[in-house]
């Protein structure tokens, strides 16, 4: 595995091995390369693009995932950090692997190994973050909500809102729609841009904050909403929700057979964002 020093911060990538919508979801391909082998790409490609030292890591609580990471090659590989299965969120596993691997580490960017999509300027303005805690969103345009509401017809819970304050914090975070909109036509004739800012599920924590996260039990509304976040928000913890461009593809996190589809019917129309894969390294999946 890559040696990569000790910088004061750490790029987590939480590859869990037991998703019950998506078995063993790491290792699916999604047109020639697996989630976990794109995630990684794009963390290395964010962490460059910052022009950061970040150290970055694997932690997984599953063999396979361990040895495919191992198999990506020397340009691609990350470290891989053994965390228990019983941990129940990525930030969580986060911390896990931090304890484990860089005790030094007091910046802890939780990168979500189901996100490889993610709009490119997401990692870089968290790394360029000082906030206690941050985290990228986007404004969505008219279309782009006409679609988000079309998507939760069928699955209620794709996607997460952000509603934020005027300084940028945010108030709060839903599988609802937030806000809703009084006099949605005038707003519509008078710009592009809808008041609605989709999450986008990457996170940077100070380290003392990620560890109360860790040691306050889950909160009623962030079990009900399936939304780490949010016990944030319950403890008095400010988020800072940095607004970022959308990416090439208007996609959230890889939780379904319906998405990997639809990020390869993308890939097929508009090429892949993250080259050609027999460019690159072999995937081993």
């Amino acid at each position: 595995m890559v040696d990569a020093g000790h910088p004061d911060t750490l790029v987590v990538i939480p590859a869990r091995g037991g998703s019950t919508r998506l078995p063993m979801k790491p290792l699916r391909p999604i047109a020639g390369r697996s989630l976990l082998h794109r995630a990684i790409l794009a963390a290395r490609a964010g962490i460059a693009a910052a022009g950061s030292d970040a150290r970055l890591l694997v932690a997984t609580d599953d063999a396979r995932v361990a040895a495919h990471a191992a198999e990506l090659g020397a340009e691609l590989a990350a470290e891989v950090v053994m965390t228990d299965a019983a941990i129940a969120s990525g930030s969580g596993r986060a911390l896990a692997a931090a304890r484990i691997a860089a005790p030094e580490a007091r910046r802890i960017v939780n990168f979500q190994g189901d996100a490889p999509f993610l709009p490119p300027t997401a990692l870089p303005a968290l790394l360029a973050s000082r906030e206690a805690v941050a985290t990228p969103v986007v404004q969505l345009g008219w279309t782009e909500l006409d679609a988000l509401r079309r998507a939760k017809v069928a699955a209620p819970f794709s996607g997460t809102t952000c509603a934020l304050a005027a300084d940028g914090r945010a108030l709060w975070f839903s599988k609802q729609v937030l806000p809703a909109i009084r006099d949605e036509a005038a707003l519509r004739s008078r710009g592009p841009l809808s008041p609605v800012y989709r999450h986008i599920g990457l996170y940077l924590y100070a380290r003392d904050v990620l560890e109360r996260f860790e040691a306050t039990p889950p909160t009623v509304l962030e079990r009900l909403e399936g939304l780490e976040q949010l016990r944030l928000i319950e403890m008095g913890v400010a988020i800072r929700a940095i607004p970022v461009a959308a990416g090439p593809f208007d996609l959230g996190g890889i939780d379904t057979e319906a998405d990997i589809a639809r990020a390869e019917a993308l890939i097929a129309q508009h090429g892949d964002p993250q080259g050609d894969p027999q460019e690159g390294s072999c995937d081993g999946s």
